[in-house]
């Protein structure tokens, strides 16, 4: 049953991909914005109200939409202290009771943040600074959206390596 849903891990995990070029570029753009906007405060005493707040919205951006991506790459921070020393077959539990947790953590998030997300667009909330960015629900969005990403990858984790014979993920590892 699992290796007919292979493929479509496969097209998932290409769309985690494509979000973690996106997250890349935005990482881009958020090194541009952030050095102009130090240059024009301090070499001209100018700033900017709207650009500081478009700093932490990237910001957000880039988290929430990263984390999927970072995760599938294997970027997380594990401490392998005793996974290193585990079996073969406590290794995949131990994958398998992980990818299942963070499931359910990312659905709580999903199931909690959407009527966050709701109100703030129902009010059309903005900047309550002048100058500010409106549209703060936008931003708001991405946690729902970021945390959908999460549950897309690890679902697609879960399909490669409760599909994968024990001895094929052994010798992937090494």
């Amino acid at each position: 049953m699992l290796k007919v849903l292979r493929p479509l891990a496969g097209l998932i995990e290409g769309f985690i991909d494509r979000i973690g070029t996106l997250t890349a570029w935005i990482a881009l753009v958020m090194i541009g914005l952030v050095a102009t906007n130090v240059l024009l405060r301090y070499a001209f005493s100018f700033g900017s109200v709207w650009a500081q707040e478009l700093e932490w919205h990237l910001l957000a951006a880039l988290i929430l939409l990263g984390m999927s991506y970072a995760l599938q790459r294997g970027d997380n921070v594990r401490v392998d202290i005793f996974y290193a020393r585990y079996s073969p077959r406590v290794k995949r539990g131990v994958d398998v009771v992980s990818a299942l947790l963070l499931i359910a953590l990312a659905l709580a998030f999903i199931h909690l943040s959407l009527g966050y997300v709701e109100q703030s667009r129902s009010i059309m909330e903005g900047s309550p600074d002048p100058g500010g960015i409106p549209y703060r629900w936008a931003v708001k969005a991405l946690i729902p959206l970021g945390y959908g990403l999460l549950v897309l990858q690890q679902l697609a984790h879960l399909v490669r390596l409760l599909s994968t014979p024990l001895l094929a993920q052994e010798s992937a590892r090494v």
